[in-house]
């Protein structure tokens, strides 16, 4: 397979507007040991988002509208890929640390498509020995998540999809950075266009009409 050619660079990072107001904290001088513990004691809560950074600790409890835009590019993206008839797994917000590079991060959500049979069959990922999702979905309506690329980066997730409230951004990553480009690699199909389009449609529509909706739409595109 080919490399996309980049069509632009990551934007500079700017203040997002809160829509409400985010449930977000930054501790410095945090040691690793601390980290791990506060893992294991949030392993069975489902909202605070640990990322760590060398002794930075941030703690994100994502809003109500995160967290439906989060789940809608979720399922777009089970959907596509069972009409596809490609194999994923969803691993959610799972934790995804490496002690060597000192760096830790949860995902809105995550997927392995492209490196899905190596993995296949365990319950538990571990970094380095296992790859990085393939896959990342960030939601910024209420705060930015370009201050954790260069952690994706580093643990070599080949892509991530932004949504800034406005639109979706596809980013491969190319060189140790990531640059924007219109059409998704993990699934092809996808187009950072279509992405948007089906993500405001998601929370106009009824579900049911939604999914009977974008179901067609792959049928038809798919047989291009």
């Amino acid at each position: 397979m080919q490399t996309q050619a980049a069509t632009s660079s990551p934007p500079i990072e700017q203040p997002v507007e809160p829509r409400e107001l985010p449930q977000r904290v930054i501790l410095r001088g945090i040691s690793w040991q601390t980290y791990e513990s506060l893992l294991a004691d949030l392993a069975e809560c489902s909202g605070p988002r640990l990322t760590f950074d060398h002794g930075v600790l941030e703690i994100m409890s994502p809003t109500f509208e995160h967290d439906e835009y989060n789940r809608i590019l979720a399922l777009l993206v089970e959907v596509v890929a069972e009409e596809m008839h490609i194999s994923v797994r969803n691993f959610g917000s799972a934790t995804f640390k490496r002690l060597d590079l000192v760096k830790g991060f949860e995902p809105d959500s995550c997927f392995y498509i492209q490196s899905v049979s190596r993995i296949r069959g365990k319950r538990k990922v571990e970094l380095p020995q296992d790859p990085p999702p393939d896959l990342l979905i960030e939601i910024d309506v209420t705060s930015s998540s370009l201050g954790r690329f260069p952690i994706f980066a580093q643990v070599g997730a080949p892509e991530v999809w932004r949504y800034d409230g406005s639109q979706v951004q596809i980013l491969l990553l190319a060189n140790g950075q990531y640059q924007i480009v219109e059409r998704s690699t993990a699934l092809p199909l996808l187009t950072a266009t279509m992405l948007t389009e089906f993500l405001e449609a998601g929370i106009e529509l009824d579900r049911l009409e939604w999914l009977g909706r974008l179901r067609s739409w792959v049928r038809q595109h798919n047989k291009a």
